[in-house]
């Protein structure tokens, strides 16, 4: 990687990088040293956290306050209506690092708790905010890499990019030359950041801990549902084969017939294409003639998921591929022994007292697994308490927006003197900033 140097960008460049968005492929390389900027207010809400043991941010759900588009400091892309992890998480996250830093989401199909910004605001961002040089510009998909890399390179917006990779994968040439652009890279897990060529921080997925919390009464949590009042087994997430929806289906039909007093529901969406998959899933369910026991169920909206994990009483994830994974994070945090595959971040996050871990598409082990919980009630209980601490000491939204709010930081921060920079590495790393160089980094 060079040393503070900017690969000059045209219109006709920029095209042909469009080109490669839709072909797959593309090349290219971006690199610059972090700029000058402030966010002393975020500055003093992370030394105030340190101090004092506690995160910026509450309560990710309810309003948020509005932030005149001349003042934002982050701004969040989302450029996709349909539910999706990505969308899921995003949700969540902006909320409580709203408390901390001025930001907002662009694009349709937020909650109305997110902070948002309307697209014929966009212009306005061509100015410098109110307080420093620069915006932060955070994409998580390659559309929204591509936009910003537009904005700063070809309409010459202040902006800094950075990129959010939850992929466990090798990735075209294409996403590698958008990521080779950035400013700023995030890895989900460590697994994740091995697939990233150029230095990354880690910062796993976050769960607010006030809104996914253990029922007072599962009962209560499916009547209000409208559940059958029988212990549940749950998968929530897309209705595909990647999803291990299958492996799902399978499984239950080996647990279910032997236990009268066990239900299962798979709640989630099947897009178009998998539709067919879907028809042969309920096909299945009818055959072994477990309809009242086995429900599938429609996709239900962020803010809904906690009442559905409520209501059960044990959570399984049985996916084939995953990048992150956030269903046992959310499981966990509602006091729900987990029964997960080891893909995603999966083994990261569910360990022995919390869980069990099964390999993919392992139909014989998941239903094992899933029995053995089920029969043990008192183990089960146990692994739920576990996971409900793990979650609040680990993996709480609090501690995944403080550390995000260290990578927009160090963006946004005055540089440090050459020598100091030169003896640390930023001039060669600008992504990688290690706790102990941004602690001796200074703000002028």
């Amino acid at each position: 990687m060079g040393s503070g140097q900017r690969r000059a960008f045209s219109p006709g460049h920029i095209g042909s990088l469009y080109q490669g968005y839709q072909a797959g492929s593309g090349s290219g390389f971006h690199k610059d040293k972090p700029p000058a900027g402030r966010l002393r207010n975020i500055l003093t809400a992370i030394r105030r956290t340190k101090s004092s043991g506690t995160a910026p941010g509450g309560n990710a759900a309810g309003p948020s306050t509005p932030v005149s588009v001349r003042d934002l400091e982050i701004v969040a892309p989302n450029f996709t209506r349909r539910l999706s992890g990505v969308t899921s998480t995003l949700e969540r996250i902006l909320p409580v690092l709203a408390r901390s830093a001025r930001i907002a989401a662009l694009g349709p199909g937020l909650a109305p708790s997110t902070p948002k910004m309307s697209v014929l605001d966009l212009p306005m961002l061509w100015r410098k905010p109110a307080d420093g040089d620069y915006r932060i510009w955070h994409a998580r998909r390659n559309i929204e890499m591509l936009a910003g890399v537009v904005l700063r390179d070809v309409l010459g917006f202040p902006l800094r990019l950075v990129f959010t990779s939850a992929s466990q994968r090798h990735h075209t040439r294409w996403t590698r030359s958008l990521i080779a652009r950035m400013d700023g890279l995030i890895a989900t897990s460590t697994k994740t950041a091995t697939y990233l060529q150029y230095p990354a921080t880690v910062i796993g997925h976050g769960i607010n801990t006030d809104a996914f919390h253990p029922a007072q009464s599962r009962a209560a949590a499916r009547d209000e549902l409208g559940l059958p009042d029988l212990k549940l087994v749950g998968c929530f997430g897309r209705i595909r084969p990647g999803k291990g929806s299958d492996v799902f289906v399978d499984a239950m039909l080996r647990v279910l017939p032997s236990r009268p007093g066990v239900g299962a529901v798979l709640v989630g969406r099947a897009t178009f294409a998998h539709t067919e998959f879907l028809a042969e899933l309920r096909d299945k369910i009818a055959a072994a003639g477990l309809d009242e026991r086995f429900l599938i169920l429609p996709e239900a909206g962020t803010s809904e998921m906690p009442r559905w994990y409520r209501a059960l009483d044990v959570f399984v994830a049985p996916q084939r591929w995953e990048g992150f994974g956030v269903t046992p994070l959310e499981a966990m945090a509602s006091g729900l022994p987990v029964v997960a595959t080891t893909v995603g971040a999966f083994p990261e996050i569910v360990v022995d007292d919390t869980g069990i871990l099964v390999a993919p598409s392992d139909v014989e082990a998941l239903a094992a697994a899933t029995a053995r919980l089920l029969d043990n009630p008192e183990r089960a209980a146990e692994m739920g308490a576990a996971g409900r601490g793990r979650v609040a000491a680990e993996f709480s939204i609090e501690t995944e927006a403080g550390k995000i709010l260290e990578v927009y930081r160090a963006l946004l921060r005055y540089p440090a003197p050459a020598a100091e920079a030169s003896a640390s590495g930023l001039d060669h790393q600008p992504h990688a900033l290690s706790e102990r160089q941004l602690g001796e980094a200074s703000l002028r």
